[in-house]
């Protein structure tokens, strides 16, 4: 029996396993109940199960039949600080918590992927990591794992890893993609700080007013974007929170800006980082302020590696038969901690459409939407693949 067979043999499992985590969010690195459940979904395979100490992840290693190196799927586990807005009879229970994202799909889907692996250990040729991450919304979960030895878990490094995410939209239901090279961004955030001299509305001379130098600097960022960066070699730089003031006739003493960076290579990272502060610091001098920028490095650029993102193509039109998976054409914008993992190790990173069948993909609520949704018909699907990657890539050594 195929890998996809087996997979629809246990989709009703998988499926309530989803419901079960999506009922009950979790958010960050500690997801005491989210843990309880993976670790009842593995009782009973022959794993060597082992949970985090500063983070709920859990690793298991399945040590195959015959000798060999190792291979890592990861699965990511937590949910985002949102209420969700849907009418679904496994709804979210908690008000601000939910898993918008689709991580209750990636969980299921790994611990799927174990039990197909589990049953037919006697032909893996090595082992097989499986990693139930905490905290990729924000937390750095991966690289907590990292640093707790989740690479070194089976005893040797993986010679491959491999990393899902379903998406609500953009992708027709049931279809794969990815990518050699970079497929999503690095995510750094920019803070600016604006230190003026307040005093009243009427008379701004009178002052050194924050946010009107705020506001400049503000469509300078945006003009400085597209005139220092190749647009072949993208750089997005978006304010997405600007604070300053009391009330309407108030020049106040200071304000505040946020942004979000993203950006696809190292050179380009450096770059916008002392390009950001030169701006702002310039023009605040040159209205007689002052300002005080800070750079948050965040995640870095998720890179496929191009054999294993051939590979993964490969194995994806071979199990699921051509027009499932196609290569995309650029990278994405957002940003996964799976960038870590595959700092350390080759591997590749592809994305799943969940869209349900009565939605339009371009239209249809995205991720980290409260109104967003994903159809399980995919989770057998992902499962097989997961199981198939590891399978395929361990019998070539």
């Amino acid at each position: 029996m195929s890998f996809t067979e087996s997979a629809q043999d246990m989709r009703d499992e998988i499926v309530q396993l989803r419901h079960s985590l999506h009922t009950t969010p979790e958010i960050g690195l500690q997801l005491p109940r989210t843990q309880e459940k993976v670790l009842a979904a593995l009782d009973g395979l022959p794993l060597e199960v082992k949970t985090g100490t500063a983070l709920s992840s859990v690793t298991a290693v399945l040590r195959g039949g015959r000798p060999g190196p190792a291979v890592l799927l990861r699965g990511d586990m937590d949910a985002l600080p949102v209420t969700e807005k849907n009418d679904l009879p496994y709804v979210s229970r908690l008000a601000g918590q939910m898993h918008a994202c689709g991580h209750d799909l990636h969980t299921a889907m790994l611990v799927g992927a174990a039990r197909l692996l589990s049953a037919r250990r006697d032909e893996l040729a090595g082992d097989v990591v499986f990693m139930f991450q905490p905290g990729e919304e924000g937390h750095e979960g991966a690289k907590h794992m990292i640093d707790e030895g989740v690479l070194d878990a089976a005893g040797s490094r993986p010679v491959a890893a491999y990393g899902m995410h379903v998406v609500s939209s953009m992708l027709p239901l049931g279809l794969f993609a990815s990518r050699p090279g970079p497929i999503m961004a690095a995510a750094d955030v920019f803070s600016v700080t604006i230190r003026g001299r307040g005093g009243h509305g009427s008379s701004p001379h009178r002052s050194l007013d924050p946010i009107q130098a705020g506001c400049e600097m503000v469509t300078a960022l945006q003009t400085m974007v597209t005139r220092t960066f190749d647009v072949f070699d993208p750089v997005v730089v978006t304010v997405g929170s600007f604070h300053g003031g009391t009330a309407d006739n108030i020049i106040p003493d200071d304000a505040r800006f946020d942004a979000t960076v993203r950006t696809f290579s190292k050179e380009n990272r450096a770059l916008v980082k002392r390009r950001l502060v030169e701006v702002v610091e310039n023009i605040a001098a040159a209205h007689g302020l002052k300002a005080e920028a800070s750079f948050g490095m965040g995640y870095p650029v998720t890179v496929n590696d191009e054999s294993e993102a051939d590979f993964l193509g490969r194995t994806a039109d071979e199990l699921f038969g051509p027009g499932r998976y196609f290569v995309s054409p650029q990278p994405v914008m957002g940003s996964e901690d799976f960038s870590y993992v595959l700092e350390a190790v080759p591997g590749a990173f592809v994305f799943l459409g969940a869209c349900p069948p009565d939605r339009d993909p371009a239209t249809a609520p995205y991720n980290h939407s409260p109104e967003a949704v994903f159809d399980d018909s995919v989770l057998p699907d992902g499962a097989a693949l997961y199981a198939t990657l590891a399978h395929q890539r361990l019998a070539r050594g």
